[in-house]
């Protein structure tokens, strides 16, 4: 099947992750959106990149895949994250991250080039350790979640 990406509102890419997205709801904001169209032009994924997170990674330079979602099309996802490092590189970022939840192996993102950087232990919640962030607790997924973070950089 031959995939190819295309620009995506944030709207519709919310739309598409709110009925798709197995354990996240659609992000709050975002730099930029992608699509991924098989030969029909049917949408069968999406990414929105945004700031990152965490704070500490917010240095200008350093965006976040905050959400990626396919209705499991083959080799959509992988074709998502290489394509989010080709824009945000074009667009001046240096780094680009993301994480993955424990009990994901992170296939897509081996097969973009992406690197495993670190382990982060569980935790209440996915905003427990940010006080600005204390407030998304009622919206995001309930904590206690291993994650990894990923990266790709210049």
């Amino acid at each position: 099947m031959k995939l190819a990406i295309v620009p995506l509102t944030f709207r519709d890419a919310c739309e598409f992750i709110a009925r798709h997205h197995r354990h996240h709801k659609p992000p709050t904001g975002a730099k930029f959106c992608i699509g991924v169209v098989d030969e029909a032009k049917a949408l069968r994924g999406v990414a929105t990149v945004g700031r990152p997170v965490a704070r500490a990674f917010d240095d200008g330079f350093t965006a976040e895949v905050n959400r990626s979602c396919t209705d499991g099309c083959k080799n959509a996802n992988s074709f998502l994250y290489a394509a989010c490092w080709r824009i945000s590189r074009d667009m001046g970022y240096r780094r680009l991250i993301t994480y993955t939840q424990e009990g994901e192996t992170g296939a897509s993102l081996r097969a973009a080039g992406w690197r495993i950087v670190a382990e982060r232990s569980a935790r209440s919640n996915w905003a427990a350790s940010s006080v600005k962030l204390r407030h998304l607790r009622d919206f995001e997924v309930p904590g206690q979640v291993q994650r990894t973070l990923w990266e790709t950089r210049v």
